[in-house]
């Protein structure tokens, strides 16, 4: 994929980022016949981690009509997850769902994916810039956008509408001072690619693990279609100090000293040395503001356990987009409520959710000897993503359902 060669100096919408949340945001703008340009700092493919799409990622993938292109790849079919902890085991499937929604979706290389849905856009026209940084943005009602190249050349950029996907480079909550410490406990992440992986037989071979470790950590194991398997360990960082120095070292380790890992690894050859990631939560002080807007993982990113991370990048793409459409239409519109407060529902949600794991009380609830089908099914739903649903009572009263289903766990229990 090569870059056009000059950017021109003005544009309805300017995309920092082209990982999938810029991606989608680029194609339904584009669809609405507005002037699109996306500018990315780094050259595609490039490696990253959120490898486990989540059901409701098919939906947006729909509406922005990159459906069929990503399913043409071939990736992973992903129909549920399976939680375990040393002997006990849990299956979540996602065609038992409480909302009416998609039931699967695909684990997927981040490198490959991310690079097949801004081909997408590229062939519907959108000028995509990679190596071009961009290193200053004034917002107001016309903003001003200077973006630098490979080469260091600067060009200025006049726009109606800046939207920053720029992920983890998080460029206007860095240059505009959005940023906000997160509420998550600090944690780290040691993550590589493996082959060799056992994969258990049948149709539950490309299902997504997620290992309770004894020592408070937790392991993911996603399997590719292509045989490779993304494998990582999350833990506070004192976990670690157990565990040598060497990345590749501590990481075989780790898999080692966890009996599920150990049985399923234990022949894996690493494709790369572990990649380490600390104190990746972090928060925002506003998703919006006069000629801009901040969308996927540069708005907040919780934790890796769920796979909310794309999703929610997605889902707030999608939500965003729809909102510039009808301000550059001339309608009014209020961002307050239509994409911030839309948007912290879901990731209210998800947080819950996330601390719920962290907490154990999830581990209460998945690993108990029954639970009312309906109820699963209802948390199943949440899982999926479907985190917008307030008909679905673990969405709509998240906290307190999840608290009185323990308490009914434990009083059926006798603890």
């Amino acid at each position: 994929m090569q870059n056009n060669p000059v950017p021109r100096s003005s544009y309805d919408v300017v995309v920092i980022g082209a990982g999938p949340a810029g991606a989608i945001s680029a194609a339904l703008l584009k669809s609405a016949g507005l002037d699109v340009a996306v500018f990315e700092r780094t050259r595609f493919p490039r490696f990253v981690i959120g490898e486990s799409l989540l059901p409701i990622c098919n939906d947006v993938l729909k509406e922005a009509g990159l459906f069929e292109r990503v399913k043409a790849q071939g990736y992973q079919v992903k129909t549920g997850a399976v939680f375990l902890r040393g002997d006990e085991v849990c299956e979540y499937d996602f065609s038992e769902q409480f909302t009416d929604g998609s039931t699967w979706t695909w684990q997927v290389p981040r490198a490959e994916f991310d690079e097949v849905l801004i081909e997408g856009v590229v062939e519907r026209g959108v000028p995509v810039f990679f190596e071009h940084s961009v290193t200053d943005v004034e917002v107001g009602a016309a903003p001003l956008v200077t973006v630098e190249d490979a080469a260091g050349d600067q060009t200025e950029i006049h726009c109606k509408f800046v939207v920053d996907a720029s992920g983890y480079g998080r460029v206007l909550p860095r240059l505009l001072d959005l940023d906000r410490p997160s509420a998550q406990a600090n944690r780290r992440s040691l993550f590589t690619h493996v082959k060799g992986d056992q994969r258990p037989p049948g149709p539950d071979s490309g299902r997504i693990w997620i290992i309770v470790h004894e020592a408070g950590a937790w392991l993911w194991i996603i399997p590719f279609s292509d045989g490779r398997t993304s494998v990582g360990v999350v833990a506070q960082p004192e976990f670690y100090d157990a565990f040598p120095d060497d990345p590749e070292a501590c990481l075989r380790a780790v898999i080692k000293s966890d009996p599920n890992a150990a049985g399923r690894l234990a022949d894996a050859e690493l494709q790369f040395e572990p990649v380490s990631i600390e104190s990746y939560s972090v928060g925002i002080k506003q998703l919006f503001g006069d000629g801009y807007c901040v969308v996927g993982n540069a708005t907040e990113f919780l934790d890796p356990v769920f796979s909310s991370g794309v999703s929610l990048a997605m889902r707030s793409a999608s939500r965003a987009s729809d909102v510039i459409i009808r301000q550059l239409n001339g309608n009014d519109v209020d961002w307050q409520t239509e994409y911030s407060d839309f948007m912290a529902r879901g990731i209210d949600t998800f947080r819950t959710f996330v601390n719920a794991w962290y907490d154990e009380t999830l581990h209460r609830i998945f690993f108990a000897p029954e639970i009312n089908p309906n109820l699963k099914r209802m948390i199943c739903s949440a899982l999926a993503g479907y985190v917008w649903d307030t008909d679905n009572p673990f969405v709509g009263s998240h906290e307190r359902k999840l608290s009185q289903l323990v308490r009914i766990i434990e009083a059926s229990e006798g603890t």
